[in-house]
Protein backbone atom coordinates (compact mmCIF):
# COMPACT_ATOMS: atom_id res chain seq x y z
CA UNK A 1 0.00 0.00 0.00
CA UNK A 2 1.18 3.76 0.03
CA UNK A 3 2.54 5.28 2.36
CA UNK A 4 0.57 7.40 4.84
CA UNK A 5 0.73 10.29 6.61
CA UNK A 6 -0.75 9.56 9.82
CA UNK A 7 0.27 5.83 10.51
CA UNK A 8 3.72 3.40 10.13
CA UNK A 9 3.53 -0.10 9.21
CA UNK A 10 5.97 -2.80 9.95
CA UNK A 11 6.35 -6.74 8.27
CA UNK A 12 7.66 -9.53 10.39
CA UNK A 13 6.74 -12.74 8.65
CA UNK A 14 3.00 -12.55 8.99
CA UNK A 15 2.93 -10.03 11.16
CA UNK A 16 1.87 -6.68 10.65
CA UNK A 17 3.00 -3.74 13.33
CA UNK A 18 0.81 -0.35 12.61
CA UNK A 19 1.69 2.60 14.77
CA UNK A 20 -1.10 5.67 14.82
CA UNK A 21 1.98 8.29 14.35
CA UNK A 22 1.07 11.99 15.53
CA UNK A 23 3.32 12.07 18.44
CA UNK A 24 3.11 16.01 18.76
CA UNK A 25 -0.19 15.61 19.60
CA UNK A 26 0.01 12.14 21.67
CA UNK A 27 -1.23 10.54 18.39
CA UNK A 28 -5.19 12.42 18.81
CA UNK A 29 -7.14 11.81 16.23
CA UNK A 30 -7.99 14.20 13.09
CA UNK A 31 -9.05 13.67 10.01
CA UNK A 32 -5.91 12.21 8.88
CA UNK A 33 -5.04 9.49 11.10
CA UNK A 34 -8.66 8.75 10.88
CA UNK A 35 -8.34 7.63 7.45
CA UNK A 36 -5.12 6.55 7.41
CA UNK A 37 -5.68 4.29 10.23
CA UNK A 38 -9.09 2.84 8.26
CA UNK A 39 -6.53 2.83 5.21
CA UNK A 40 -3.93 0.99 7.11
CA UNK A 41 -6.22 -1.90 8.55
CA UNK A 42 -8.39 -2.37 5.60
CA UNK A 43 -4.86 -3.36 3.47
CA UNK A 44 -3.89 -5.84 5.88
CA UNK A 45 -7.32 -6.83 6.05
CA UNK A 46 -7.09 -7.86 2.34
CA UNK A 47 -3.40 -8.22 2.39
CA UNK A 48 -2.82 -12.54 2.32
CA UNK A 49 0.20 -12.21 3.62
CA UNK A 50 -1.27 -10.77 6.70
CA UNK A 51 -1.99 -13.57 9.42
CA UNK A 52 -1.78 -11.19 12.84
CA UNK A 53 -2.04 -7.03 13.26
CA UNK A 54 -0.43 -5.17 16.47
CA UNK A 55 -1.55 -1.87 17.15
CA UNK A 56 0.29 0.85 18.94
CA UNK A 57 0.89 4.59 19.33
CA UNK A 58 4.73 6.65 18.32
CA UNK A 59 5.80 7.94 20.97
CA UNK A 60 4.30 8.40 24.99
CA UNK A 61 0.88 7.95 24.34
CA UNK A 62 -1.50 4.78 22.76
CA UNK A 63 -4.18 7.69 21.64
CA UNK A 64 -5.69 10.16 23.81
CA UNK A 65 -8.67 10.15 21.47
CA UNK A 66 -9.97 13.14 19.57
CA UNK A 67 -8.14 16.44 18.38
CA UNK A 68 -10.18 18.71 20.11
CA UNK A 69 -7.52 21.39 18.46
CA UNK A 70 -7.88 20.10 15.09
CA UNK A 71 -11.60 20.02 15.51
CA UNK A 72 -11.70 23.41 16.66
CA UNK A 73 -9.40 24.87 13.68
CA UNK A 74 -12.11 25.65 10.28
CA UNK A 75 -11.03 24.24 7.22
CA UNK A 76 -12.01 25.38 3.48
CA UNK A 77 -14.57 24.26 2.09
CA UNK A 78 -12.02 22.39 -0.84
CA UNK A 79 -9.43 20.91 1.42
CA UNK A 80 -12.09 18.00 2.04
CA UNK A 81 -14.25 16.88 5.24
CA UNK A 82 -13.61 18.06 8.11
CA UNK A 83 -11.98 16.54 10.86
CA UNK A 84 -14.68 15.06 12.93
CA UNK A 85 -16.31 14.13 10.06
CA UNK A 86 -18.64 10.82 11.25
CA UNK A 87 -18.43 9.15 7.53
CA UNK A 88 -14.55 8.82 7.81
CA UNK A 89 -15.13 7.98 11.80
CA UNK A 90 -17.86 5.54 10.95
CA UNK A 91 -16.01 3.53 8.58
CA UNK A 92 -13.33 2.94 11.21
CA UNK A 93 -15.51 1.73 13.79
CA UNK A 94 -16.47 -0.49 11.46
CA UNK A 95 -13.34 -1.85 10.77
CA UNK A 96 -12.18 -2.41 14.28
CA UNK A 97 -15.71 -3.95 15.23
CA UNK A 98 -15.52 -6.45 11.66
CA UNK A 99 -11.97 -7.01 11.34
CA UNK A 100 -11.74 -10.08 10.56
CA UNK A 101 -8.27 -11.34 12.15
CA UNK A 102 -6.21 -10.86 15.29
CA UNK A 103 -5.81 -7.58 16.35
CA UNK A 104 -3.40 -7.22 18.98
CA UNK A 105 -3.01 -3.24 20.93
CA UNK A 106 0.30 -2.58 22.54
CA UNK A 107 -0.79 0.31 25.07
CA UNK A 108 2.46 2.28 25.27
CA UNK A 109 1.01 5.07 27.35
CA UNK A 110 -2.05 7.33 27.04
CA UNK A 111 -4.97 5.97 26.36
CA UNK A 112 -7.88 8.24 26.66
CA UNK A 113 -11.11 8.59 24.79
CA UNK A 114 -11.40 6.65 22.09
CA UNK A 115 -7.92 5.49 22.74
CA UNK A 116 -9.25 3.34 25.65
CA UNK A 117 -12.37 2.91 23.64
CA UNK A 118 -10.68 1.32 20.96
CA UNK A 119 -9.08 -1.32 23.19
CA UNK A 120 -12.26 -3.20 23.70
CA UNK A 121 -12.32 -3.73 20.21
CA UNK A 122 -8.79 -5.94 20.55
CA UNK A 123 -8.79 -9.50 20.75
CA UNK A 124 -5.82 -8.67 23.23
CA UNK A 125 -4.55 -5.85 25.23
CA UNK A 126 -0.77 -5.60 26.23
CA UNK A 127 -0.11 -2.94 28.05
CA UNK A 128 2.85 -0.61 29.76
CA UNK A 129 2.55 -0.97 33.51
CA UNK A 130 2.69 3.08 33.43
CA UNK A 131 0.25 3.33 30.86
CA UNK A 132 -3.02 5.55 31.70
CA UNK A 133 -6.36 5.58 30.54
CA UNK A 134 -9.53 7.82 31.34
CA UNK A 135 -12.72 8.32 29.59
CA UNK A 136 -13.53 12.19 29.65
CA UNK A 137 -16.87 12.30 28.14
CA UNK A 138 -18.91 13.52 31.43
CA UNK A 139 -16.25 15.72 32.30
CA UNK A 140 -17.09 17.36 28.79
CA UNK A 141 -20.39 16.85 28.83
CA UNK A 142 -20.18 14.39 25.77
CA UNK A 143 -22.42 11.14 25.70
CA UNK A 144 -20.55 7.72 25.04
CA UNK A 145 -18.67 6.99 21.97
CA UNK A 146 -17.92 4.03 19.62
CA UNK A 147 -19.93 1.24 20.95
CA UNK A 148 -18.75 1.55 24.60
CA UNK A 149 -21.61 2.42 26.43
CA UNK A 150 -22.21 -1.32 25.05
CA UNK A 151 -18.17 -2.87 24.80
CA UNK A 152 -17.66 -1.57 28.34
CA UNK A 153 -20.41 -3.30 29.90
CA UNK A 154 -19.43 -6.27 28.60
CA UNK A 155 -16.21 -6.60 28.94
CA UNK A 156 -15.61 -4.53 32.05
CA UNK A 157 -19.18 -5.90 33.94
CA UNK A 158 -22.37 -3.53 34.57
CA UNK A 159 -20.81 -1.62 37.91
CA UNK A 160 -17.11 -0.92 36.36
CA UNK A 161 -18.58 -0.06 33.21
CA UNK A 162 -20.89 2.27 35.03
CA UNK A 163 -17.94 4.11 37.03
CA UNK A 164 -15.26 4.10 33.97
CA UNK A 165 -17.96 5.83 32.08
CA UNK A 166 -19.38 8.30 34.75
CA UNK A 167 -16.38 9.12 36.55
CA UNK A 168 -14.46 10.41 33.63
CA UNK A 169 -11.09 9.25 36.50
CA UNK A 170 -7.90 8.14 35.79
CA UNK A 171 -7.13 4.31 35.57
CA UNK A 172 -3.97 3.16 35.42
CA UNK A 173 -2.10 -0.25 34.18
CA UNK A 174 -3.30 -1.68 37.17
CA UNK A 175 -6.07 -1.18 37.91
CA UNK A 176 -6.85 -1.97 33.95
CA UNK A 177 -5.50 -5.15 34.05
CA UNK A 178 -8.09 -5.96 37.11
CA UNK A 179 -10.92 -4.98 35.56
CA UNK A 180 -10.34 -6.86 32.29
CA UNK A 181 -9.56 -4.03 30.07
CA UNK A 182 -5.95 -6.15 29.85
CA UNK A 183 -4.46 -8.92 29.46
CA UNK A 184 -1.17 -8.55 30.13
CA UNK A 185 0.80 -5.54 32.18
CA UNK A 186 4.60 -5.66 30.97
CA UNK A 187 7.41 -2.79 31.45
CA UNK A 188 7.37 -0.09 29.07
CA UNK A 189 10.38 -0.31 26.87
CA UNK A 190 8.81 -4.50 26.34
CA UNK A 191 5.13 -4.19 26.02
CA UNK A 192 5.16 -3.82 22.20
CA UNK A 193 8.27 -6.81 21.59
CA UNK A 194 6.02 -8.92 24.26
CA UNK A 195 2.59 -8.02 21.94
CA UNK A 196 4.47 -8.66 18.66
CA UNK A 197 5.69 -11.85 20.19
CA UNK A 198 2.56 -13.15 21.02
CA UNK A 199 1.37 -12.38 17.79
CA UNK A 200 4.22 -14.50 15.95
CA UNK A 201 2.92 -17.66 18.03
CA UNK A 202 -0.42 -16.78 16.73
CA UNK A 203 0.42 -16.22 13.11
CA UNK A 204 2.11 -19.72 12.93
CA UNK A 205 -1.40 -21.21 12.76
CA UNK A 206 -3.27 -20.79 9.70
CA UNK A 207 -4.57 -17.79 9.20
CA UNK A 208 -8.47 -19.50 8.13
CA UNK A 209 -8.46 -21.15 11.02
CA UNK A 210 -8.05 -17.76 13.30
CA UNK A 211 -10.42 -16.10 11.20
CA UNK A 212 -13.17 -18.47 11.99
CA UNK A 213 -12.79 -18.62 15.82
CA UNK A 214 -12.76 -14.56 15.54
CA UNK A 215 -15.81 -14.92 14.15
CA UNK A 216 -17.50 -17.26 16.49
CA UNK A 217 -16.28 -15.35 18.96
CA UNK A 218 -17.75 -12.49 17.83
CA UNK A 219 -21.02 -13.57 15.66
CA UNK A 220 -23.52 -12.64 18.87
CA UNK A 221 -22.54 -9.11 19.26
CA UNK A 222 -22.38 -7.87 16.20
CA UNK A 223 -26.01 -6.60 16.19
CA UNK A 224 -25.46 -5.60 19.46
CA UNK A 225 -23.18 -3.40 18.69
CA UNK A 226 -24.32 -2.33 15.93
CA UNK A 227 -27.62 -1.06 17.81
CA UNK A 228 -25.18 0.50 20.48
CA UNK A 229 -23.45 2.52 18.00
CA UNK A 230 -27.16 3.85 16.02
CA UNK A 231 -28.13 4.89 19.52
CA UNK A 232 -24.41 6.98 20.48
CA UNK A 233 -24.95 8.28 17.14
CA UNK A 234 -28.48 9.71 18.38
CA UNK A 235 -27.47 11.04 21.58
CA UNK A 236 -24.25 12.81 19.64
CA UNK A 237 -26.47 14.39 17.65
CA UNK A 238 -28.49 15.77 20.17
CA UNK A 239 -25.47 16.92 21.98
CA UNK A 240 -24.11 18.86 19.05
CA UNK A 241 -27.32 20.58 18.10
CA UNK A 242 -27.35 21.69 22.13
CA UNK A 243 -24.43 24.35 20.93
CA UNK A 244 -26.15 25.57 17.83
CA UNK A 245 -29.52 25.98 19.46
CA UNK A 246 -30.72 29.86 20.81
CA UNK A 247 -30.28 31.22 24.37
Amino acid sequence: MDELENVRLADEGRVRTIWMHRPQRLNAFDGGLVNDLADALAAAEADPEVSVVVLTGSGRAFSTGADLKALAEPRPAQDGPAPGDRSGFDRLLDLLADFPKPLLMAVNGYAVGFGMTMLAFADVVFMSTEAQLRCPFTELGAPTEAGSSYLFRKLLGRQQAAWTLLSSEWITGHQALAMGLAWQLCDPDDVLPVAQDHARRLAAHPVAALAQVKRLLNAHERAELAAAFDREREALAVFVSSFAAPT
